[in-house]
């Protein structure tokens, strides 16, 4: 029986990539996310690798929804909990709660939920891997980021109790933590302004969501007894949240 991987915000980005080139080394998929139209262009493009793909569509911030759609998962050898987003970028003053409640249901409880579910199957099988995407804004907060930086740096924090809590259980935990990378990220913090999030990577060839999954391969085929536990990806334009070589014609 091959190695089943259940991926959170699987329709674009990170999460679309990384399940792409997980079944291109054998693992069946568990691909959640919103979009039900994007999801089943997935499954059938992973299908195409001669691997199996279940997509579920519910959104990460219900937790009850996610009992309903992860419960009935009898095994998962991996999970990534990729599911996030950043909305807005402007002083705390002047920020949209609304935005706010988005980015810490999301990217804190939503991760938090689907852990507490997973978590213990694999505790009952003594095997697993939990991969969590932070970001460098987990421990690099930036001007204008103060909700989103935060709800990365609850990443960081769970992800590094996350593998004390889960090292007797025989449980691998890593986080990546990524610098630039161009994905929808920009165009759903800018609420859809295209020009505005284009300008984010002007000057710059950022990484790409491909360029996250490579790492996120490489780290599950490490043999038994190694365990990444945090690694820092950036383009090499950029060396922090407040250093980026941009080239301007």
């Amino acid at each position: 029986m091959g190695k089943l991987a259940l991926i959170t915000g699987a329709t674009s980005g990170i999460g679309r990539a990384a399940a792409l080139r997980l079944a291109d080394i054998g693992y069946d998929i568990v691909a959640t996310g919103r979009r039900a139209d994007r999801l089943d262009a997935l499954k059938r493009e992973i299908e195409q690798k001669g691997v199996l793909c279940t997509t579920l569509v519910f959104d990460v911030r219900d937790e009850a929804a996610c009992h309903a759609h992860l419960d009935s998962l009898e095994r998962v050898d991996l999970l990534l909990n990729n599911a996030g987003l950043a909305a807005g970028l402007e002083h705390i003053d002047c920020g949209d709660t609304a935005d706010w409640d988005a980015m810490i249901d999301t990217n804190v409880k939503g991760l938090l939920y689907v852990t507490r579910i997973i978590a213990p199957k694999m505790v009952a099988a003594h095997s697993g891997h939990i991969i969590n995407i932070g970001s460098i804004a987990g421990t690099e907060p930036y001007e204008n980021g103060a909700v989103y930086c935060a709800s990365k740096h609850a990443v960081h924090a769970i992800s590094q109790s996350m593998r004390a809590d889960l090292l007797s259980s025989g449980i691998k935990v890593s986080e990546i933590r990524p610098g630039m990378v161009e994905t929808e990220f920009s165009l759903v913090r800018f609420h859809g302004d295209q020009a505005r999030a284009d300008k984010t990577y002007e000057g710059v060839t950022p990484l790409t969501g491909d360029d996250i999954a490579e790492a996120i391969v490489w780290m599950v085929q490490l043999p038994a007894h190694m365990n990444v536990n945090d690694i820092v990806l950036m383009p090499a334009q950029q060396a922090g949240a407040y250093y980026t070589f941009r080239n301007h014609k």
